[in-house]
């Protein structure tokens, strides 16, 4: 993989792992539109890829520093007793909406391993990430419940909602939001939540990959750059967590359906094309 690469990787990375497009869709997809001539099926490019979701797990951590301190401190106990309960129950909706992804990761991760080499079925995916994110729209809960109402049904819910990205092109973040919808949180509630549940997500999997970049031999050289994509790819998320955390407060009626439509087009765009071999 060149530098030039892997710097486009990297900001590919940063942007659609927030926006609900699908960063890993994206990823498969569009190397093979533009004929880099990568191996995606190397043994060291899903290592690459869990670099850079490391670095966009930090870049959402630091976004969201205040609240993950909130959390801390309620969590130890420190502050008044209403706000204690508050952040303990929201620790435990977050956990309880990650055990969905932990344990079903665990149980398809093997049968559902080939998908992600296939740029074709991706593609699919993603326009089927368009009628999800259409889908949410149109069934979501009639009525909007008061920032911080949600119970541990629903962060279940959501959890289950998320587990949808193991399959390349549906979106981790879109996915989650739209559980959020349809149990009657707000596009800006929902996106909060569905963000900082994903960072834990996104470090257990570093835990689990990172090593391998880091023992095997032949991956040693690629360790330098991956390191650097990793940084420019938090960057790219925080700026992505700040625009879009207010374009959910300022679009609540219809927030999802641009990114659906750009999913249905150039979805379909990109089947065509690789089907014909252009």
């Amino acid at each position: 993989m060149s530098f030039v690469h892997a710097v486009l990787f990297a900001i590919l990375q940063g942007a659609t792992e927030l926006f609900p497009v699908s960063s890993l869709g994206h990823a498969v997809v569009v190397p093979a539109l533009l004929h880099w001539g990568i191996n995606q099926a190397s043994p060291g490019f899903l290592p690459f890829l869990v670099m850079l979701h490391l670095g966009t797990g930090i870049g959402m951590l630091i976004y969201f520093y205040a609240d993950w301190l909130a959390l801390l401190r309620g969590t130890l106990g420190q502050g008044y007793t209403a706000e204690v309960r508050e952040q303990r129950g929201f620790l435990l909706r977050l956990i309880i909406a990650t055990l969905p992804a932990v344990v079903i990761g665990f149980a398809i991760k093997k049968p559902v391993a080939h998908l992600f080499a296939s740029p074709l079925i991706a593609a699919l995916f993603l326009i089927a990430n368009a009628g999800l994110l259409l889908m949410g729209e149109r069934l979501r809960g009639r009525a909007i419940r008061a920032k911080g109402d949600m119970s541990n049904t629903d962060a279940l819910v959501i959890g289950f909602f998320q587990c949808l990205a193991f399959l390349p092109g549906i979106s981790r973040s879109g996915a989650a939001i739209v559980g959020g919808l349809r149990r009657g949180l707000g596009h800006e509630e929902a996106a909060r939540f569905a963000f900082m549940m994903g960072t834990p997500v996104i470090f257990a999997a570093s835990v689990l990959e990172v090593p391998k970049l880091l023992h095997a031999h032949e991956l040693h050289a690629l360790f330098g750059v991956a390191l650097l994509a990793a940084i420019i790819s938090g960057v790219v998320a925080f700026l992505s967590t700040a625009f879009l955390m207010r374009y959910f407060r300022e679009h609540e009626a219809w927030a999802l359906l641009p990114f659906a439509w750009y999913c249905a087009i150039f979805g379909a765009g990109s089947f065509m094309l690789l089907l014909a071999g252009l």
